[in-house]
C-alpha cells in the first residue's frame, strides 16, 4: 500500500514541476494541473502527522498552514485533497520542487510528508557597463525586479531580451549582455545577479532604398518617412531604427500611394542589413500597381440631407484621382481629423444629434483604372441629452463648472459643443487637461447621458522674483488665488485655507528695491457677473512711488508717483462663433511729480482717462501646453481729444509742460495673432507662431503723450515700469536694445514682432509640464508711424526650456543669438539669457 500511495506522490509531483516549468513560460500560471485519476479506488483516511522536509529557510508549521493540511481532515486517497495542497504550496513561488509522501497506520489513520525544494532568492540585482541613471531605469521600470523575488531561467532570459530591447530602442542594436550569478556573502540563499552590458557602438541608419518603383523616386519615398531617417546634418531627423515607428512609416508609405491613385499599392518584402558596425541599411520592396481614378459616387441611407449636400461637402468630382486619405477625411474616419472640424460628413451628423451615425465606403473598380464609390449611410436616431454630469472636483464648485459646459440636458447631443466643453474647462486651469474625458454613455435608443472626468490640479499662484530694470534690482512677492468664492469671505469655516469654489480671481502684488521704488497692485476678476451669462467683471487698481532716496538711510525730496484703477467689462459672443470674446475696460490713471529731473516734465500732474475695446477670438485648446487652435487680439483704446476742444494753442513754445501735458491723450493700437499646429500624429512636437504690431498716435502732433510706448528687447520683464510703457521682449538682444532714442523718456511709438517655435514636451504631469523649444525671432521698434517698416527687422535664434509649476506658473530660460545691430548703444555681444515668468502671448 506504502508503495502505491508513494507512486500517488509523485504522479502529483510531476505535475507540480510541469506546471513549474510552465510558470517559467508565463509567469501568470500559476497553478499546477494534476494528473487525471481514477478515483473508484480511493479510500478514506484520517489525517494524523504532517511534517515538512528539505527546508532550511522557512517556518515548517506556517507551511503546513499554506498548504491548507491539517491533523484530524478526514481524506479521501486518491482525491482533491492532496492535489489542491500541492497547488497552494507552488502559489507560493518559493519552491522549485514539491512532493508530498502518504503513508497509512492502521486505525484508518495516515501520515503525510511534504518533501520541498527551496528556490534561491534574489537579494541584490544589478546592471553593470551602463550610467546609473540607466540602470536604475531598467530595473525598476523595464524589468521591474525587486529584492526577495525568486531567480528562475525564465527570468534571466526574459530579462536578457528586454535589456537588448531597451538599448535597440536607443540606436545599440548590437548589444550584448552577460550574466553573472553569486551567492551573497551576508544573506543565506540569497543570491546577488548581474546584468553586465556591453552596448556596442550606436547604430544608425546608413542608407534606405526602394525596389520597385517606378513613378516615384527613392528621394520622394524616404520623404514619406516621418520617424525612420537616413543620418544626415538635420539635427531634427534622427537616424536611430525603432520597430513600431518603423512599421508606422511603412504604413504612411502606402498613405502616400493611395493619396497619389496608386490604390493597389503594397510592400512586396522588406529587408534590414548591416553595412558595418555603425551602420544599417533598409531595403523596402514595393509593388505600385495601376492609378485609378474616381468614376461615379452614390449615396444610400441619406433621409437627414439630400444627396447634392453631401456631394458638395465631400467635393469628389467624376475624373479626379483616386485619394484615399483626402476621401476618408473629409468623410471624418481619418484618425489625424480634428473632432471639432465641421467640414466633414461625420461632424455634420454627429453635430445635429446622430451619435449612431456611421458609414461604410464601398469601392468598386470598373475596368482597369476606374472606381465607383458606393457611400452606404446609417445614421440612426437622434439622441437628446439626458443628464450632464462630473466626477472628480472637490474644491470647484459644481454649479462652476456645470456653467462652463456647452452640452445642456434637454438639448441634442452635438458632439463640437462637447469638444468646446472640454476646452473650456482646460482653460479654467483647475483640471489637468491630460485627464479631462467625456464619455457619452447610451441609456436608450434616443438618449444619452454624458459624464466628465476631472482631475483637479492646483491653480493658485505664488511669486517670489527679481528683476533688473533701469540699472537696479527690483524684488517681488504676490499671490494669485484662482478659485476664490468672495461670498464666503465673511462665513465661519469656510477658511480652509480660503474661502473657495465659486472660480474667482484675486491677485495681490508687491514690488520695491528698498527706499527709492516700491510698487503695489490689486486684481479681482468674476468670470461670471451675476452668475446667469459669462460677463466678466475685471478690477484693478495700482500705485508705485519712485524717488530720489536711492539708500536705506536716505529720505527723498524728489518723487514720482502713479496711481491707477480700472474696471472692465468681458462678453462671450455667439456670432461670428463661439470663439470670439469683447472686452470694454474704463481706465484712469494720475502722474504726481516733483522736481523730477528725468523725465519730460519736472513737475506738476498729468492725468490719462481712457476707453479700451478689444476683441479676441481664441480657439487654443489648453493654455499651458497648446497644441492646436489659434489666437487673435485686436485692440483700441482712446482718450478724448481735448485739443480739438480746450482752445489752448499747442503749437506756442512758450505753453509749460504743466499746462500742455495735464490731460494726456492719445490712441493706441494693437494686434496679436498666435497659431499651434501639431506635427507628428501623437501631438507631441507643436509648432508655434505668432506676429503681432502696436501703435500709439496722437491727435495733435504738437501734443504728443510722453508716457505710454513701446519699449522692445530683452527677455519682456521689467524690474519696474513707472511710465505706462508697455515692455516687448525680443530675444537675443538687451532690455530695451531695440528701442530707437537717446533719453531716458524716449520710448517707440510703433513695433512690429514675429516668432517661430517648435516646442516638444519633457514632462506632462499635473505637478509640472516642462517642455523644449527652438525659436526665430526678429521685430523692430519705430519713432513714428511714417518710419513703420514691417519687413525691417532684427532678427534672432536660440533655444529654451520651459516649466510651468502649478504653485508658481510658468518659468522660463533662453539662450539667443542677436544678428543685427541694435538701435540703442553699442552692443557687442551677441548672445545672451533670458529668464522669463508668466505666460507669454
Amino acid at each position: 500500500m506504502r508503495n502505491q500511495l508513494l507512486i500517488l506522490a509523485i504522479a502529483f509531483s510531476l505535475a507540480g514541476t510541469r506546471a513549474g516549468a510552465q510558470e517559467q513560460q508565463d509567469t501568470t500560471a500559476v497553478q499546477p494541473q494534476a494528473p487525471l485519476m481514477d478515483y473508484s479506488d480511493a479510500k478514506t483516511y484520517i489525517v494524523d502527522k504532517i511534517k515538512v522536509n528539505g527546508i532550511k529557510y522557512f517556518d515548517q508549521d506556517i507551511l503546513i498552514n499554506s498548504s491548507g493540511m491539517s491533523t484530524g481532515d478526514t481524506i479521501t486517497i486518491p482525491g482533491e485533497y492532496i492535489s489542491q495542497a500541492i497547488r497552494n504550496l507552488w502559489d507560493l513561488r518559493y519552491f522549485s520542487d514539491v512532493k508530498i509522501y502518504a503513508e497509512p497506520k492502521e486505525g484508518g489513520m495516515v501520515d503525510l510528508e511534504i518533501v520541498l525544494k527551496e528556490r534561491p532568492k534574489v537579494y541584490r540585482w544589478k546592471v553593470e557597463g551602463v550610467r546609473p541613471g540607466e540602470a536604475d531605469e531598467l530595473i525598476k521600470k523595464n524589468l521591474n525586479l525587486k529584492t526577495g523575488s525568486e531567480l528562475s531561467d525564465y527570468v534571466l532570459t526574459n530579462s536578457v531580451e528586454l535589456i537588448k530591447k531597451y538599448f535597440r530602442e536607443k540606436g545599440f542594436r548590437n548589444a550584448e549582455v552577460a550574466v553573472q550569478i553569486a551567492n551573497d556573502s551576508v544573506m543565506q540563499n540569497a543570491l546577488n545577479v548581474t546584468f553586465v552590458v556591453n552596448k556596442n557602438h550606436k547604430v544608425k541608419i546608413g542608407e534606405i532604398n526602394f525596389v520597385g518603383n517606378e513613378v516615384f523616386s527613392d528621394k520622394k519615398l524616404r520623404r514619406t518617412f516621418k520617424k525612420t531617417h537616413v543620418k544626415n546634418a538635420n539635427i531634427l531627423q534622427p537616424a536611430k531604427f525603432k520597430e513600431k515607428d518603423y512599421e508606422e512609416d511603412k504604413e504612411k508609405l502606402i498613405d502616400f500611394y493611395n493619396s497619389k491613385g496608386y490604390r493597389n499599392a503594397a510592400i512586396v518584402s522588406d529587408s534590414i542589413y548591416t553595412i558595418n558596425k555603425k551602420r544599417m541599411g533598409i531595403t523596402v520592396n514595393v509593388d505600385e500597381g495601376k492609378k485609378f481614378y474616381y468614376r461615379n459616387i452614390s449615396w444610400i441611407g441619406n433621409s437627414l440631407y439630400d444627396t447634392p449636400v453631401l456631394d458638395a461637402l465631400l467635393s469628389i468630382k467624376k475624373g479626379e484621382t483616386y485619394d484615399k486619405k483626402t476621401l476618408y477625411k473629409r468623410l471624418g474616419y481619418d484618425k489625424e481629423n480634428n473632432p471639432e472640424d465641421p467640414s466633414t460628413i461625420s461632424s455634420l451628423y454627429q453635430n445635429k444629434g446622430y451619435l449612431y451615425f456611421q458609414l461604410d465606403p464601398e469601392e468598386k473598380v470598373v475596368g482597369e483604372d476606374s472606381v465607383d464609390l458606393n457611400i452606404k449611410i446609417f445614421e440612426g436616431k437622434p439622441f437628446t441629452v439626458n443628464e450632464v454630469t462630473f466626477t472628480g472636483n472637490n474644491r470647484v464648485n459644481d454649479q462652476v463648472i456645470r456653467r462652463e459646459l456647452d452640452v445642456m440636458p434637454g438639448e441634442l447631443y452635438d458632439r463640437s459643443l462637447l469638444m468646446s466643453s472640454m476646452r473650456r474647462l482646460t482653460q479654467m486651469q483647475h483640471f489637468n487637461p491630460e485627464a479631462i474625458s467625456p464619455m457619452p454613455k447610451p441609456i436608450s435608443d434616443d438618449l444619452v447621458d454624458i459624464s466628465f472626468s476631472l482631475e483637479e490640479q492646483a491653480s493658485d499662484k505664488f511669486e517670489i522674483s527679481g528683476g533688473w530694470g533701469a540699472g537696479m534690482f527690483v524684488g517681488s512677492i504676490g499671490i494669485q488665488l484662482n478659485n476664490v468664492s468672495i461670498g464666503n469671505f465673511f462665513k465661519k469655516g469656510q477658511w480652509r485655507p480660503y474661502p473657495h469654489g465659486q472660480g474667482q480671481q484675486l491677485s495681490i502684488r508687491a514690488q520695491t528695491n528698498g527706499t527709492y521704488y516700491k510698487a503695489f497692485s490689486l486684481g479681482f476678476t468674476e468670470p461670471w457677473l451675476g452668475g446667469k451669462k459669462p460677463n466678466s467683471l475685471n478690477v484693478s487698481a495700482y500705485y508705485s512711488d519712485e524717488s530720489n532716496a536711492y539708500y536705506m538711510w536716505q529720505k527723498g525730496n524728489k518723487h514720482f508717483r502713479t496711481i491707477g484703477l480700472s474696471v472692465g467689462l468681458g462678453r462671450r459672443l455667439k456670432w461670428p462663433d463661439r470663439f470670439f470674446t469683447m472686452y470694454t475696460e474704463l481706465m484712469f490713471q494720475s502722474y504726481n511729480l516733483k522736481d523730477w529731473d528725468y523725465f519730460l516734465i519736472q513737475n506738476g500732474s498729468s492725468n490719462i482717462i481712457a476707453l479700451k475695446l478689444a476683441i479676441e477670438r481664441n480657439s487654443v485648446d489648453q493654455p499651458i501646453y497648446p497644441r492646436r487652435g489659434s489666437n487673435f487680439v485686436v485692440s483700441l483704446a482712446l482718450t478724448p481729444p481735448y485739443s480739438l476742444f480746450d482752445g489752448k494753442d499747442y503749437k506756442d513754445p512758450n505753453l509749460s509742460d504743466n499746462k500742455r501735458y495735464k490731460l494726456i491723450e492719445y490712441h493706441k493700437w494693437m494686434l496679436k495673432g498666435q497659431w499651434f499646429f501639431p506635427l507628428l500624429k501623437n501631438e507631441k512636437l507643436v509648432l508655434m507662431a505668432s506676429a503681432e504690431m502696436g501703435y500709439i498716435g496722437s491727435y495733435n502732433k504738437y501734443k504728443p503723450s510722453p508716457f505710454e510706448g513701446f519699449d522692445v528687447g530683452g527677455d519682456g520683464m521689467s524690474g519696474y515700469n513707472v511710465y505706462g510703457v508697455d515692455v516687448i521682449g525680443l530675444r537675443g538682444y538687451s532690455n530695451g536694445a531695440l528701442t530707437p532714442g537717446v533719453n531716458n523718456w524716449d520710448y517707440a511709438k510703433a513695433y512690429n514682432k514675429y516668432t517661430v517655435e517648435l516646442r516638444y514636451p519633457v514632462i506632462m504631469q499635473p505637478s509640472s509640464t516642462i517642455y523644449g523649444l527652438v525659436f526665430a525671432e526678429g521685430g523692430n521698434a519705430f519713432n513714428d508711424w511714417k518710419s513703420f517698416n514691417p519687413f525691417l527687422i532684427k532678427r534672432s535664434m536660440g533655444v529654451g526650456v520651459r516649466m510651468y509649476l502649478p504653485i508658481v506658473g510658468m518659468l522660463g530660460v533662453d539662450w539667443a543669438h542677436g544678428f543685427d545691430t541694435p538701435n540703442r548703444g553699442n552692443e557687442d555681444k551677441k548672445n545672451h539669457f533670458h529668464f522669463t515668468i508668466g505666460m507669454q502671448f
